[in-house]
């Protein structure tokens, strides 16, 4: 027999069934259920609510756990690691040139094959080429590569044998120092697609502050190491050489040169390179100093598209405001517009590559171009890109030489590839926080600002972050005064602490 239904309240009343006579079902009308269906319904949700509510007090625990990246080891020379110790000396090193590199690159540049613009297209299409002419013409006729070789040596280059790799660095001391004075030890790390050349300007506001009008109160000796695969430092030879490598190679160098704590600075891939450093050597880091940071994981990336009005509901600043919104042109039509080459590194770099390790003009379209959206995105409004307003054109070419004459474009774009071809999130440094104290300055042409709040998320030891005047992501580069105020007011707030 089938199971009894249960009765409905209200039966043998008088009702209809959708108007014809019958009993009109009213949802009203229907008991929710017998007491042990509802007992079992509330234990469920009961279960369900302390389910998700332990898993989010665990994320937030472990989210939050001071941890460490493990520092393991590694070998990325060419073939097998050998069973002799590595030799650690240091080495000076000197940069070099000859006739034969300097005529085979205006050999290459006078058969430079010309394509025209198009009309009115400025650098909305990339490098302009009626430009392009104006700055062959001064590498090929005044650009004096041997007097840049001169300016490249006149700060104390080494270099040293780590894992595997001939790693380059410079290592600039204080010229003189007050009596009973010792001067604190700062590691700075370039980026793409810059170099150790870019803080040939902030190094000595530096190590010589006095000389330059500022206070002397910090005096820093400075070591700008090339990233392996840049310039004068050896590529590897294996996959997955990464950021993290690269700091724990940087950790070791400072160890070589006998510095137990010292502070570290870097913007671009510098950034991520000192915040694996923060990660893997906590105790050994004394401050961390970005001007650029890698955030991925934090709900209020998202909040931005909420809109202008609920942007104070969640806590940004006017001046946040003006840096995020109008949001699709700050931020969805700047990525667009920014990222193809990304895409293209992460992915085929050695492609590109090739054909740019073979052709100096290509190489220097391809990086100056940098240099001119990514140092104010309005630049690309006019016909020369703006690349003069900030730079002269013997510090951009200095920069394009030095990829150019150590065939390292293609290995220093394979550095995409090793740490984001695996996307997002894929890495554990990417989830971990960082518990050093750290110093950010945002700088206003930045290509993607980074609010306060979302910095905190990542470095919760934050204890400065300062809006700049002026400048974009080539910070020291562009505005080394402002750069070396900020790194000096940090670390006064560090002594301090």
């Amino acid at each position: 027999m089938p199971a009894e239904a249960e009765p409905w309240e209200g039966a043998g009343q008088n009702c209809s069934i959708g108007g014809r006579g019958g009993a009109e079902l009213r949802p009203e009308t229907r008991r929710s259920g017998s007491p042990r269906t509802v007992r079992y319904r509330i234990m469920f949700l009961e279960i369900l609510l302390a389910s998700v509510l332990g898993f989010l007090i665990y994320r937030y625990i472990s989210w939050n756990k001071e941890e460490t990246l493990a520092l393991e080891d590694g070998w990325w020379g060419p073939g097998a690691k050998p069973t002799a110790r590595e030799d650690e000396s240091i080495r000076p090193f000197k940069v070099e040139t000859s006739d034969e590199e300097i005529k085979d690159l205006h050999q290459r540049i006078d058969n430079f094959r010309w394509t025209a613009p198009l009309e009115d297209s400025r650098f909305h299409y990339g490098f302009n080429s009626n430009y392009l002419k104006k700055v062959l013409s001064y590498w090929r006729n005044e650009f004096d590569w041997r007097k840049q070789v001169e300016i490249l040596n006149k700060y104390p280059h080494f270099k040293t044998k780590i894992e595997g790799l001939d790693i380059h660095f410079i290592h600039v001391k204080p010229p003189q120092l007050p009596s009973g004075r010792t001067p604190k030890p700062l590691l700075m790390v370039h980026g793409w697609p810059g170099s150790f050349y870019e803080f040939y300007k902030i190094i000595p506001l530096l190590t010589d502050p006095k000389s330059h009008g500022l206070s002397d109160e910090h005096i820093f000796e400075v070591i700008c190491p090339s990233i392996p695969g840049y310039s004068f430092s050896q590529a590897s030879s294996k996959k997955g050489f990464n950021s993290v490598a690269t700091a724990r190679i940087f950790y070791k160098l400072m160890l070589r040169l006998g510095f137990q704590k010292f502070y570290i600075q870097g913007g671009d891939w510098g950034s991520l390179v000192c915040t694996n450093m923060a990660q893997l050597v906590p105790g050994h880091v004394k401050g961390l100093h970005l001007n650029m940071a890698f955030i991925l994981r934090s709900i209020h990336t998202l909040t931005p598209l909420l809109g202008r009005r609920f942007a104070q509901f969640f806590g940004y600043t006017e001046r946040d405001m003006e840096l995020l919104y109008p949001f699709k042109e700050k931020i969805f039509y700047s990525l667009m517009r920014e990222s193809g080459y990304f895409h293209i590194q992460a992915t085929k770099p050695d492609t590109v590559g090739c054909a740019l390790n073979d052709s100096p003009v290509g190489l220097a379209a391809y990086i100056l171009e940098k240099f001119s959206t990514w140092t104010n995105s309005e630049f690309r409004n006019l016909e020369d890109g703006g690349l003069e307003r900030k730079f002269s054109l013997d510090d951009l070419l200095t920069n394009v030489m030095l990829y150019w004459t150590t065939g390292s474009i293609v290995s220093s774009q394979r550095y995409y590839k090793e740490n984001m071809g695996q996307g997002p999130m894929a890495n554990k440094h990417e989830r971990m926080k960082v518990f050093v104290p750290t110093g950010f300055a945002a700088f206003p042409s930045e290509i993607l600002h980074t609010p306060e709040k979302w910095v905190r998320v990542k470095y919760p030891s934050l204890i400065s972050y300062s809006y700049m005047a002026e400048g974009g992501h080539f910070a020291a580069f562009e505005e080394p005064k402002l750069l070396a105020q900020d790194i000096r007011k940090f670390v006064t707030m560090v002594e301090q602490q």
